[in-house]
């Protein structure tokens, strides 16, 4: 795992990037191409911009490819082996290197690398959401629940433990629902996914 510098403020950005792309022929998303660099440099970007100085990145599908090819200096890389498994499998090794880390965090906030649409302004706003290691806020879009999400460092073990498959902190989520600070970004952000050859049209 590589080390970020040291940075004392209270969110890092946690970006799931490990996804082999199955549904794209089997293309990482990582690599898609995205105003003429690797997607995972503008998940960064927009992190960073969004407020978060320190970002890890989970890799998985063609990591040692990603780390080649895409601009990460200053990342923490996170190594997923286990990324077939699913969303759950990255977001756990995320919250694990972050809690493992002697770099003081009291809150992760957890991106996608497959949705350029959500810009920092979003970011920003659900990075706001945050008051102490209990936080625990999303993004909504027209009252619907999204990315990004944050969560408190009290919370991190919990989430971790209700991982699994792809279906991320959903249960986590559901089993919490009344205590999420839902922030409306519909406004300035688009959720959509890159998941099909259809959906590629929608990269720049």
């Amino acid at each position: 795992m590589t080390q970020p510098p040291t940075n004392a403020a209270g969110v890092t950005g946690l970006l799931l990037a490990a996804g082999g792309g199955r549904r794209l022929g089997g293309r990482p998303k990582a690599l898609l191409p995205h105003r003429g660099r690797p997607l995972v440099e503008n998940a960064v970007r927009v992190l960073r911009e969004g407020g978060c100085r320190t970002v890890y990145v989970v890799l998985g599908a063609a990591a040692e490819e990603v780390r080649a090819r895409a601009d990460l200096a200053g990342c923490v890389l996170v190594d997923n082996p286990d990324w077939a498994q699913g969303m759950g499998s990255s977001l756990r090794a995320g919250l694990e290197a972050l809690t493992a880390s002697d770099e003081a965090s009291g809150a992760a906030l957890v991106s996608l690398v497959d949705q350029p649409g959500i810009g920092p302004e979003a970011v920003a706003r659900v990075l706001a959401a945050h008051r102490s290691g209990d936080s625990l806020a999303a993004a909504s879009y027209d009252g619907k629940r999204g990315h990004p999400v944050l969560f408190g460092a009290d919370r991190w073990a919990d989430i971790a433990a209700s991982a699994t498959g792809d279906r991320g902190a959903r249960a986590y989520l559901k089993a919490h629902e009344a205590e999420i600070a839902l922030v409306e970004c519909g406004d300035i952000a688009e959720p959509y996914d890159i998941d099909t050859e259809a959906d590629l049209g929608r990269l720049q």
